[in-house]
């Protein structure tokens, strides 16, 4: 009798009790028009087998990041060591546009090819869906506003069963059916302009409670007006009316909401500006006013409010998969990791008291179980593997120089503002030489590979 062997799926298991081995370092093809160029997001696909980055050149780039990985690396990891280019296995789709955000297909993969695509969001131009094996235009989806404008929306989400694409840009969401381009449902999160009722503002963020329960599917949409109450549940069968709103975040603008996906009633939230450095949570079965937790990271909570930096770089955090660990990253370059199943919380009174003395009391006020050095430069972007053990970080950002030459003290201060403002603007000089502006600058522009797993902890030295 012939014995049967049959190939059982175990889920990824993360292990934080060491710093986790750097498996691999990729930089972007270089760009003559785009010098200052980094990634801003980066996601795995849906299966885990390649990753999509969005980047400032105004292109998306997918590649395989443990193709031609060298698992022979034993050493700690070096900040200095050169990375790999990307350009030797990654597929290029321009843009005409600056990209505002993207989404996989929900059961997205190369080994299908029918299902291997995405939906990307593109400045003034419709809602696409692309082929993500070579860019071609699949279908798209138009928001016109009453100017006949094509409005690009600033957050995209399917629902679970990937049927309806939601598309969240000011005071509105518009839902379309994926099987019929063209145009969409718009459900206003407010009644009016001048109402001061609903959810005000561009919709920043979506995500959709994974729960496949009759009767409990909703979706959160958060705003990035500084407003209390700037999140909001929906449920995906009774239109425009919020279910509830959430409170006692921070007077910030929303930049990402995620459902806990093994725990589908907790609902973490980051916010951008004096919110930053912070992840909070609700629990939407229980108090809405106030969070349920607050993950602070040891550089943020390091710094008193005189001393923080306000931050408006989306820092975009992720939950793996067994919803028991959520990573991001900081301006300065690190990656914490925070244990969400953890009974023990570290709870400091002075940053109680100071940075989050908004928050009542009851609310725990986690620490990262891991912290460790990933780039020089600010981390943006992190994102667990589904189906292993590791993990991409993506670090970049513009930074400025002391760029402003003038003929007269009165006018420094102005035109100091005015390049803060327009820190997009392209090198020029004025015809009668008074200020000359320069591009920004990058220091990291890199994507690294990290390996979570035993073998991994084993072989590293202890986390500093």
């Amino acid at each position: 009798m012939e014995a049967t062997s049959e190939y059982v799926w175990s889920p990824p298991v993360y292990y934080t009790g060491k710093e986790p081995r750097l498996m691999r370092s990729l930089n972007l093809s270089p760009d003559p028009l785009f010098p200052e160029n980094f990634v801003r997001l980066v996601k795995w696909s849906p299966d885990g087998s390649v990753a999509l980055a969005q980047c400032e050149n105004r292109t998306l780039q997918i590649f395989d990041p443990e193709s031609s990985v060298e698992m022979s690396t034993t050493e700690p990891h070096s900040l200095t060591e050169p990375p790999v280019s990307l350009s030797t296995n990654a597929r290029i789709f321009n843009q005409p546009a600056p990209i505002l955000d993207f989404v996989w297909y929900p059961t997205a993969s190369p080994q299908n090819p029918a299902s291997f695509c995405f939906i990307a969001s593109v400045r003034e131009c419709p809602v696409k869906l692309l082929d993500a094996s070579d860019g071609r235009l699949r279908a798209s989806y138009r928001i016109v506003d009453h100017r006949e404008r094509q409005i690009a929306p600033h957050s995209l989400a399917f629902n679970l069963t990937g049927e309806r694409l939601y598309c969240g840009f000011e005071d509105a969401v518009e839902v379309f059916d994926v099987s019929r381009p063209g145009e969409g449902k718009r459900l206003h999160t407010t009644p009016s302009k001048k109402s001061k009722d609903g959810l005000k503002g561009i919709i920043s963020a979506l995500a959709f409670s994974p729960s496949y329960s009759e009767g409990e599917s909703f979706y959160a949409a958060g705003s990035l007006s500084p407003t209390p109450n700037n999140i909001a549940l929906f449920s995906d069968s009774q239109s425009e009316i919020p279910i509830m709103f959430l409170g006692g975040g921070p007077r910030a603008g929303v930049t990402q909401v995620q459902f806990n996906p093994s725990r589908p009633h907790i609902l973490y939230a980051a916010y951008r500006g004096r919110g930053s450095g912070t992840i909070y949570s609700w629990d939407v079965r229980a108090n809405l006013g106030s969070p349920v937790e607050v993950f602070c990271q040891n550089s943020a909570a390091a710094l008193d409010a005189s001393e923080r930096k306000v931050n408006n770089q989306k820092m975009r955090f992720d939950v793996d998969v067994l919803g028991r660990y959520l990573g991001v990253g900081d301006p300065e370059g690190n990656v914490s990791i925070f244990d969400l199943g953890s009974s023990e919380r570290a709870v400091d009174d002075t940053v109680v008291e100071g940075q989050h003395s908004f928050l009542e009391c009851d609310t725990q006020i986690n620490r990262p179980v891991l912290e460790f050095i990933a780039h020089e430069d600010a981390v943006g972007s992190i994102t667990f593997n589904p189906l292993r053990p590791v993990a991409l970080s993506a670090s970049g950002a513009r930074h400025f120089k002391d760029v402003v030459e003038t003929d007269s003290s009165n006018e420094e201060d102005d035109e100091v503002n005015d390049l803060i403002l327009r820190r997009s603007a392209p090198a020029f000089s004025e015809p009668n030489g008074r200020k000359k502006h320069s591009q920004p600058v990058t220091f990291d522009s890199s994507i690294k590979l990290w390996d979570f797993s035993r073998a991994a902890e084993s072989e590293m030295g202890v986390c500093r």
